[in-house]
């Protein structure tokens, strides 16, 4: 079986460091000019140094479209505030007219339940004590993220290094394959 990571630039720490030092600035930025608001700031969650090509841009369009379409069944209005498209990945940063933790809710339900969700990391941010903060899973006593392969905490084999990015690439490749499959071309 061919992987979907047979294509696309690698990218190094330092790159994904530095985009992470990036995304930190915007968010800061559109707290600081959004806030009340809840900003949700969307990404892919992928191992290995492959991190952006043509079928990882289609994964990030079908999951947004599902995001999108979970926040108009909920009633909550949204603009995008910026959309990236980096060598280190698809980037979409939005504010949200609703509750943080409403949010957080409706986000853990789409990376639990969309087929592709668990590829997803959908961070809701909120400010604490003029501190720009991510809500998290045990913030509101739902279950942690689950591994790609066993279903083990994902924290927990991502810091034992339990399953090589091959594996975890593998099992990626699989479920985006059988989604496209199942629900048919898209368009990036």
């Amino acid at each position: 079986m061919t992987t979907i990571f047979e294509t696309g630039a690698p990218q190094t720490i330092a790159q994904v460091l530095a985009n992470k030092d990036a995304r930190a600035a915007l968010q800061a930025q559109l707290v600081a000019t959004k806030a009340p608001a809840t900003i949700v700031v969307a990404k892919l969650n992928i191992p290995g140094p492959i991190k952006a090509n043509q079928t990882l841009s289609r994964v990030f369009t079908a999951g947004m479209a599902a995001w999108q379409n979970r926040l108009a069944t909920a009633d909550v209005s949204q603009t995008i505030s910026a959309d990236w498209d980096q060598p280190t990945g698809r980037e979409q940063f939005e504010v949200v007219a609703e509750s943080a933790a409403v949010v957080k809710r409706l986000a853990v339900q789409f990376e639990d339940q969309f087929t592709l969700g668990r590829l997803f990391d959908l961070d809701v941010l909120t400010v604490q004590d003029g501190q720009v903060k991510p809500l998290s899973r045990s913030d509101f006593d739902l279950p942690v993220r689950t591994c790609f392969i066993c279903g083990r905490p994902a924290k927990e084999c991502a810091r034992s290094r339990r399953h090589s990015v091959a594996e975890l690439q593998t099992m990626i490749s699989q479920r985006v394959q059988e989604f496209f499959a199942k629900e048919g071309p898209t368009d990036a």
